[in-house]
């Protein structure tokens, strides 16, 4: 079902957080860019990113934007 989504015609579908739909849309390798925001702040503990990502997914850094309260936000693409 998710690829058939992908290759409808229309805008750019863009998704908020993380979960069990970001596993099966990397795994999949459904996706065209992953952004991944760095707070300046140590918190000890929650969940890990992606915790049960099934194989690996290489990817290159695609671009970096920096604010001014210290966030940063990573633009990575999956390699070809």
């Amino acid at each position: 079902m998710t690829r058939k989504l992908k290759r409808q015609p229309g805008e750019n579908i863009l998704k908020f957080g993380t979960g069990s739909l970001d596993r099966t849309l990397i795994e999949n390798r459904l996706i065209d860019e992953l952004h991944l925001w760095v707070f300046p702040v140590i918190a000890g503990g929650g969940d890990r990113l992606l915790d049960g990502l099934v194989g690996v997914t290489h990817l290159e850094l695609a671009e970096t934007t920096r604010f001014e309260s210290g966030v940063i936000v990573l633009t990575y693409r999956p390699k070809p």
